[in-house]
């Protein structure tokens, strides 16, 4: 028999704090059990048995639809389940997720009218998920000892971690629970220690507005802005965080204890963030997400657990049409998927949308940092298809055939990542946007030379970054729930956000 904590049964509630509030009970147990079950191991003594505790699951059962009406008066397009039924998920780190879970919960209690079952999921939480942010046990042990684990402990099992819900491609069985998130505490645990690995940071920094962008200049004046911030006793921002937890707290505001467990890193990570904090983390974090489909698949398959309300690209790309000049933007409204990295997830039949709401942020940001308006506005930016290759020098392919369809696409602009974020956006209903700005245009012989480069990234990135920092604002002004369009939702979506 496993070693496991004492046992709690279900229980049901009309409430979500008290659901929360048992969710987090639970957790707490759990994990307390394995900690001091590794300790144990460590010090060298003898388990009892196969230690193993479990995530705690929320479930709700639901005996009809939700009436269009409400439906249509919400506006949301998450916090109902599609139909009736038996929906359940397991859930993780409540300490990190408290404001989203308890407005998961509000919601299916206010939109369904029945009560919320919690307890002790079958899901085992693997060891190495149960581990603090600075706790580092295996290092402590032998290797003989570290070969036990796996005889003794819960090791990640990728079986379980799989995208098959988020993919619509999951089959469940006539007497099987369906989902009620897309990601399941396992999937969820596994994605936050991959982003501390990439990102260099908590993900407890990480705010709910993301920048990703493909050059280190966007990220040098990020962090100039940063601390010019931090320096304004006024800010709406609280900290400026960088790689290693490094925290910088607003003039005037006592640090905390957090603060002094950061330390810049020797050597910076492979994806370096850095947060832009303002209470409620609805501030800004940017990640350098390098170059290529690769990375940016990566990077947004970890950031989607952390349900942000939106992500955007800023970045540069290659102009595609003669009337271009360098340093004009680009709003992408459509997008030529040739990065094959989510060929197998998502088809090449699934069309990418542009979303409304980012998209009038993007404009209305360029106008409003340009003081550019009418004729003007579209001089210097233009809405077009964005095509995105895995192949970085797809120019001196014989033949011209990418030329071929890129022009049959009506695309105006080339990069190797924008395709890739939008459609994880989409794949993962996180809204998405992107705005490039023209840094060469290769089909015209105006390729990158270092000088003109250096010239042209000091004069564009602190204007494009600025444009992408006010459409946040813009965004952060209508609320979440117009930024998560019903757009996203498939036939059978599941209730959380």
């Amino acid at each position: 028999m496993p070693f496991m904590p004492p046992f709690i049964a279900q229980t049901l509630h009309t409430d979500p704090e008290s659901a929360f509030d048992q969710v987090r009970a639970i957790y707490s147990q759990q994990i307390n059990h394995l900690r001091e079950a590794m300790q144990r191991f460590v010090a060298g003594e003898a388990m009892p048995g196969r230690v193993r505790a479990c995530y705690p699951y929320v479930r709700i059962q639901t005996e009809s639809v939700m009436p269009q009406a409400a439906l249509e008066n919400s506006g949301l397009s998450y916090g109902f389940v599609a139909s009736a039924g038996c929906y359940e998920t397991t859930l993780t780190r409540p300490d990190l997720y408290a404001s989203y879970y308890l407005d998961q919960f509000r919601l299916l209690l206010q939109n369904h009218g029945m009560p919320l079952e919690v307890g002790v999921s079958g899901e085992p939480i693997p060891i190495h998920f149960s581990f603090a942010e600075h706790d580092h046990i295996e290092g402590n042990m032998p290797p003989q000892r570290r070969m036990m684990m796996r005889d003794l402990f819960d090791l990640p099992d990728l079986g379980r971690m799989d995208d098959g819900i988020a993919n619509g491609t999951l089959q469940f069985g006539l007497e099987q629970p369906l989902p009620l998130a897309l990601f399941t505490g396992s999937r969820v645990d596994y994605s936050l220690h991959r982003l501390r690995h990439y990102t260099g940071s908590a993900p407890e920094w990480c705010q709910n507005f993301i920048l990703f962008t493909n050059y280190q200049f966007y990220i040098d004046e990020f962090i100039k802005l940063g601390h010019e911030e931090m320096n304004r006793p006024d800010s709406e921002y609280v900290a400026f965080v960088e790689p290693g937890n490094v925290v910088t707290r607003r003039v005037g505001l006592p640090r905390e204890a957090m603060d002094s467990l950061g330390s810049s890193p020797p050597r910076l990570p492979q994806m370096p963030a850095y947060h832009l904090v303002r209470p409620g983390s609805d501030g800004i974090t940017m990640i350098n997400i390098g170059v290529g489909p690769a990375n940016a698949k990566n990077i947004t398959d970890h950031v989607a657990v952390l349900r942000p309300h939106a992500w955007l690209m800023l970045g540069h790309c290659a102009g595609l049409r003669n009337s271009q000049q360098l340093g004009d933007y680009v709003l992408a409204h459509a997008y030529v998927r040739e990065d094959h990295v989510l060929d197998e997830e998502l088809p090449l039949w699934v069309p990418i949308p542009a979303l409304a709401e980012i998209q009038l942020a993007l404009e209305h940001a360029v106008a409003d940092v340009t003081q550019c308006q009418g004729a003007d506005l579209k001089r210097i930016m233009r809405t077009g298809t964005v095509a995105s290759t895995d192949n970085r020098n797809w120019e001196l392919l014989p033949g011209n055939e990418p030329q071929r369809r890129f022009s049959q696409s009506r695309a105006v602009a080339l990069d190797m990542e924008s395709a890739t974020i939008a459609a994880n956006g989409f794949r993962f209903r996180v809204p998405y946007g992107t705005l490039l700005c023209v840094s060469d245009k290769p089909l015209h012989g105006e390729i990158k030379l270092p000088g003109m480069a250096n010239h042209f990234y000091r004069e564009r990135v602190d204007q494009h970054l600025r444009i992408g920092m006010r459409a946040i604002e813009i965004l952060r002004q209508g609320g979440p729930q117009r930024l998560h369009s019903r757009k996203l939702r498939a036939f059978d979506e599941v209730g959380f956000q």
